[in-house]
């Protein structure tokens, strides 16, 4: 998941926000971590980072992304990205509440 950030008027190609499953992908391959894995596996590889869940940067530890998960086994890195998407996703609906939403509708 990303998001591009509003132009600045300039004539270069703003950078992409990286958010939720890009964001764990990315540190997943710098993490120490091996698949097959457990989840202690890669909480331990990822010590406790937060990954931001969406372009605000409101962001979830991966000790709390985990104990969301129902399975604690892993076969592959697609199939841990599988798992924990749907953790991502219901905080990026759930995020921030009435004001927020309102906030995000203004078109100011």
């Amino acid at each position: 998941m990303a998001a591009r950030p509003p132009g600045g008027g300039g004539t270069s190609e703003p950078e992409a926000i990286e958010f939720g499953i890009a964001t764990l992908d990315a540190r997943l391959e710098d993490a120490d971590v091996s698949f097959p894995a457990t989840g202690e596996e890669i909480r331990r590889a990822l010590d406790g980072q937060q990954i931001p869940y969406d372009a605000k940067g409101r962001s979830l530890g991966i000790d709390e992304v985990l104990e969301r998960v129902p399975q604690d086994e892993f076969e592959n890195e697609t199939a841990f990205l599988n798992a924990v998407y749907p953790v991502f996703d219901d905080a990026r609906q759930d995020g921030g509440g009435f004001l927020d939403g309102l906030r995000d509708a203004l078109p100011f």
